[in-house]
């Protein structure tokens, strides 16, 4: 089976640079009928949004497009999770421990990280779950203003088996407004099991 057709991955994104786990990841979406469509936004600090989030195989799916594209995105996971010799392994798959206790208190954890990396991509879902919601989590929304990043928008499109990327988001200081328009941009993207409305 052929190769996904490849977006480039443009230099001021964080990434890395092996040949052998970007094959591997190449390699797993061609076996599973996966492309990619859109451009990856060319900047060195975002945060980076998916969805729709329906199923346990975005996860799977999201990490080989991760390792095919060979970008380096950052995950969150508690704190208690980071013991040995699970922590070092979570390190390299691009986890970051924090205290999860509270949105604040991960928004700023996040964020403070963020503003004194020069490249750091930071992903999660606004779903925040599988199951169908009727309002995302602000998290992301906090985090990208807080941290004075933009938000890149990636989806899962099932019917089409397509991961895209879609426009640049710079959130403004309108939270309601600017959850309306990613909403409608997810709008048409279908996951798995659902859509995003």
């Amino acid at each position: 089976m052929s190769a996904p057709h490849m977006i480039p991955t443009p230099s001021q994104v964080p990434q890395s640079h092996s040949r052998f786990w970007r094959w591997v990841g190449r390699r797993g979406l061609a076996l599973a009928g996966w492309r990619f469509a859109g451009a990856i936004p060319d900047v060195p600090r975002a945060v980076v949004i998916v969805a729709p989030h329906s199923s346990n195989w975005d996860g799977l799916f999201g990490f080989l497009a991760k390792l095919a594209l060979g970008l380096q995105v950052t995950f969150v996971a508690k704190r208690e999770l980071f013991f040995w010799p699970v922590g070092g392994l979570l390190r390299r798959m691009g986890f970051m421990a924090v205290d999860r206790r509270s949105a604040g208190a991960l928004v700023r954890q996040v964020a403070e990280r963020m503003r004194a990396a020069p490249q750091m991509w930071f992903g999660l879902t606004p779903e925040g779950t599988r199951s169908q919601v009727e309002h995302w989590k602000s998290g992301f929304w906090h985090i990208a203003r807080a941290a004075g990043v933009p938000i890149v928008c990636a989806y899962f499109h099932y019917p089409e088996r397509t991961i895209g990327f879609g426009p640049l988001f710079e959130p403004s200081d309108d939270p309601v407004a600017d959850m309306a328009r990613i909403r409608a941009f997810y709008a048409p993207w279908v996951g798995k099991r659902r859509g995003t409305v």
